[in-house]
């Protein structure tokens, strides 16, 4: 039995589910009133759309363009640039997986979550790079959130206040999920920040609310890919806790600098993930695949 079937027991005991066989909840239809068998699995109430959409519009950010671009990210008015055309080629087979779920058996293929074995590998600056390039694809949209609630990251470089968040949601029943939700200046992307500080956040990622806000998003929100920035797995044990809610891993591995040991321990920790996929960061020379260059040299550094 999954983690994820677990959570819904428990929910159903403390009646945060109607039936427990089918874990479902009806909610109201907003238009007319009348029962919907729409899945919600939020304790305080699933926000519908129309909701979401009217907090988002009070909760708009702003994305820093121009610094994001001098501390090495994809440059908003260069799609051409090669930083561009490597996360293209990065996010494909993600992608594909998403598109083709229902055949693959890919549980939760829409919720992806990169990680690192040690710090400074650089899986920031790659979740934001992944969510910039999907995002700028037509008919996809973007959350990106960062659950690396340790040492938070995201909001610092996109330049915006890492307001209440992840954490909040975790400890707060009353917090919903358009509370947290920002909608930036990107059209098909939203951020959640991870928040305060906490010092049982271990805990909060592991509970059972945590378990019910991945199963949320990834059921009510199929056309939306959520991307979580972790932290390294092998200094908190909160990455692999997280590795468990979503259906695709991509570990960050910095070149010519983590030891293949502390590469193997790492997937080690990741053996129960239906997708794990490396990304070599950093490396310094061109890398030959299919006939094309690609140097990862021009990534950040942390």
């Amino acid at each position: 039995m999954s983690i994820i079937e677990n959570a819904l027991k428990k929910a159903a005991k403390q009646g945060l589910v109607i039936d427990s066989q089918s874990a479902e909840t009806v909610k109201l239809d907003v238009a007319n009133g009348q029962g919907v068998s729409e899945p919600s699995l939020f304790a305080s109430g699933a926000p519908n759309v129309e909701v979401e959409n009217k907090v988002v519009t009070d909760r708009l950010v702003n994305i820093d363009w121009q610094a994001l671009s001098e501390n090495g990210f994809i440059d908003s008015n260069n799609a051409k640039s090669q930083l561009a055309e490597e996360f293209r080629v990065v996010k494909r087979p993600l992608v594909n997986n998403i598109q083709g779920s229902e055949n693959n058996g890919i549980n939760r293929s829409n919720l992806i979550l990169i990680c690192s074995s040690l710090p400074g590998e650089g899986k920031t600056f790659v979740s934001i790079n992944l969510a910039l390039s999907i995002a700028n694809e037509r008919d996809k949209s973007v959350l990106l959130i960062d659950a690396d609630v340790e040492k938070p990251n995201v909001a610092k470089q996109l330049g915006i206040d890492n307001s209440r968040g992840l954490i909040e949601y975790l400890e707060d029943d009353t917090v919903n999920f358009s509370d947290i939700l920002l909608k930036t200046d990107l059209p098909n992307l939203s951020i959640i920040t991870a928040g305060k500080r906490h010092k049982f956040s271990t805990e909060l990622l592991s509970s059972q609310r945590m378990y019910l806000f991945a199963e949320e998003v990834s059921r009510r929100y199929r056309d939306r890919i959520v991307i979580f920035d972790s932290p390294p797995l092998l200094v908190a044990t909160q990455a692999q806790i997280l590795a468990e809610l979503v259906g695709q891993v991509v570990l960050v591995i910095a070149a010519e600098v983590t030891p293949q040991s502390v590469v193997n321990e790492a997937v080690s920790k990741l053996s129960n993930c239906d997708v794990v996929m490396t990304l070599l960061n950093k490396t310094r020379k061109e890398i030959d695949i299919y006939g094309h260059n690609y140097s990862y040299g021009k990534y950040g550094h942390f």
